[in-house]
């Protein structure tokens, strides 16, 4: 073996030592010892770029290295394959060159900044926003585990020219992410848009694979709340990874001054697809002064949405408000602060939400509960001004916000009545169902629910300094109640039967402190004892309002034309140009209602309810 030879083999086993240890090092240090590498991708489009050249590509951009990492781009998580459903073409693939440590183009040129228009650099583009976004999420200062895809499989498939047309959306059925491309302009001054290169876009659609990784039993649900919070947490996740980017804050600061009162490009979504399709600065944007009230008995999810978006947007202001007046920190390291405090603000409380039929007013609670677990001192005041924002939008009421305020224990221990030591649950589902089964009526599980442990796992978070938060323990669990549909409400699906799901969230830490418990009551009858247990009462009216709840929303959706039968698959995974946002399938004597991938990259503020065909979607 030759010198060179050697001497890069030497390179490769000693990353791979300090990829082993990569836990150990800091960021920067990674960085440092090439553990994590490099990229020239867009900060957030071609049209930021080319109209600001202070937004141009992301300086501080990089991503960790893995061992498996190969062409496509491939890497542990996320399997690039290009094949475009119109020109029915698979693209070469961008081609790992390990002695360099980039990804190269078909002719060996390295794929940055000088070679942006091979579909390689495309590729490796929407692959890099991937892994960065991941990292976000699975970092301490977020979930602090490894995510689950809402499928069987460890990688997720991503599309970045799946064909001709104005769309992106995350489709569990294929494994898929699919990014479309179309052209805009006047003749003679036509140009091409890749929804790949758009960093929101990419973000948002994440956002939909990492909650249906978490939460996979979202998209069984017929309320266009639970649609909603699915399009919030795709556009809080382009908003929060933007904001990230040094250059940016630094320039959102030198615009505002800290003032975020101000519409600017941190506020709005995918500049480049709103322009050239809606005629618009931006596809929507977290500055809007939307209430609970304005929007609860909406169909429509991208809309709905835009309350707990603003809603979070409002923290950022008043967080960003409160280190420039109190702290007297300049605008930028304002922005600062507050970026590093919201990934752990927005993030973490997703793992204390439950496992269905989740509403703006659950994840509220989780949000203030999940900084009252990790800040119970709360020095600052930030638990009372997350109640001030969220009574303010409607989204908790006055009677809720004064029980958030009162003063109470911050860990209690569950009452049950058979312990189970948290790490003996955590190490099996079989071991978590038993615990579950043996507690039955201290849970509210009724005794003839088949319960199903839907998700098990364990976190380590982090606090804002890198103090370890103790083991979280992390139980989901489920079942179905059937229910009878009755009446002419319910049109074509009168006289059918379908499942109402029901379950809980329970995260505990290793000592056996309850931290949340997350319950989506049924209507089954409950175990009775000699005495009645704390919150039964309460457990059995929920269950109650639960079942009319579910009701009410399913013939909403009816008498709105918003329920398609089946959905027919394409190619590689690839839709029908017309389908329903929501989906019924038959089975077993039973009907089964479902989202459908997700609807209207487009805005949907006005778009009209009834029988009509829907456009398929982010």
């Amino acid at each position: 073996m030759d010198t060179g030879k050697q001497a890069r083999a030497a390179i490769k086993r000693a990353r791979a030592e300090l990829y082993a240890a990569r836990q150990f090092l800091g960021r920067d240090t990674q960085a440092d010892l090439s553990v994590r590498i490099p990229f020239d991708v867009y900060f957030q489009d071609p049209f930021v770029t080319n109209s600001n050249k202070a937004y141009n590509f992301d300086q501080e951009f990089d991503v960790p290295w893995e061992p498996g990492l190969t062409d496509g781009p491939t890497s542990a998580r996320f399997a690039v394959v290009d094949y475009d459903s119109g020109t029915e073409i698979l693209a070469a693939a961008a081609r790992w060159d390990g002695d360099l440590g980039k990804f190269v183009d078909t002719k060996g040129k390295v794929l940055d900044r000088r070679n942006l228009d091979s579909p390689q650099f495309r590729q490796m583009n929407v692959w890099a926003t991937l892994q960065n976004a991941l990292d976000f999420f699975e970092a301490g200062f977020g979930l602090g585990r490894r995510i689950d895809w809402g499928f069987e499989g460890n990688r997720l498939i991503v599309v970045p020219h799946a064909g001709y047309g104005e769309n992106a959306f995350y489709d569990r059925d294929s494994k898929s992410l699919q990014f479309y491309y179309f052209d805009s302009g006047k003749d003679g001054a036509r140009k091409r848009i890749h929804t790949c290169l758009s960093a929101d876009i990419v973000n948002h659609e994440f956002g939909h694979a990492v909650l249906d990784g978490i939460r996979p039993h979202y998209h069984e649900s017929v309320f266009a709340e639970t649609a909603a919070f699915h399009e919030f947490l795709g556009d809080l996740s382009a908003i929060l990874i933007a904001f990230r980017n040094t250059a940016f804050r630094s320039q959102i600061a030198k615009a505002t001054g800290g003032d975020l009162d101000k519409d600017n490009p941190l506020a709005s979504l995918a500049e480049e697809f709103g322009r050239n399709i809606g005629d618009q600065d931006y596809l929507r944007s977290a500055l809007n002064n939307l209430k609970y009230k304005d929007v609860k008995d909406d169909q429509r999810q991208h809309y709905m949405s835009q309350v707990l978006t603003g809603a979070m947007f409002d923290i950022i202001r008043r967080l960003t408000a409160y280190y420039m007046k109190v702290r007297r920190e300049s605008a930028t390291k304002a922005l600062w602060s507050t970026i590093r405090r919201m990934q752990c603000m927005a993030v973490q409380p997703l793992d204390l939400l439950p496992p269905v039929d989740v509403t703006f007013e659950d994840y509220a609670l989780a949000v203030l509960r999940a900084e009252q677990i990790a800040n119970p001192t709360d020095p600052d005041g930030y638990r009372n001004m997350m109640i001030e924002v969220f009574v303010e939008r409607g989204l908790l009421s006055e009677v809720m916000a004064a029980e958030q305020k009162k003063p109470t224990a911050v860990f209690a221990r569950l009452n049950v009545s058979v312990f189970h030591d948290p790490l003996s649950i955590a190490t099996s589902r079989a071991n978590a169902y038993r615990f579950l089964d043996d507690n039955r009526r201290d849970l509210f599980i009724p005794f003839a629910a088949d319960v199903i442990v839907t998700d098990l796992s364990t976190a380590q978070k982090l606090t804002l300094s890198g103090r370890r938060l103790p083991r979280q323990v992390l139980l989901q669990y489920i079942w179905r109640e059937d229910v009878v549909l009755k009446g002419a409400r319910f049109g074509r699906y009168a006289g059918e039967v379908t499942s109402m799901l029901c379950g809980g969230t329970l995260a505990l830490d290793i000592d056996g402190n309850k931290l949340a418990w997350a319950r989506k009551p049924g209507t089954l009858p409950l175990i009775k004892g000699s005495r009645t247990r704390e919150g039964e009462d309460d457990e059995v009216k929920g269950g109650i309002v639960r079942r009319e709840a579910f009701l009410d929303a399913l013939a909403a959706r009816i008498a709105a034309g918003r329920i398609g039968d089946g959905v027919a698959g394409g190619a590689a995974g690839l839709l029908e140009k017309s389908i329903a946002p929501l989906t019924a399938e038959r089975g077993d004597g039973t009907v089964r209602f479902s989202l459908s991938p997700h609807i209207g990259i487009r805005s949907d503020k006005d778009e009209e309810m009834g029988e009509r065909p829907w456009q398929i979607s982010s």
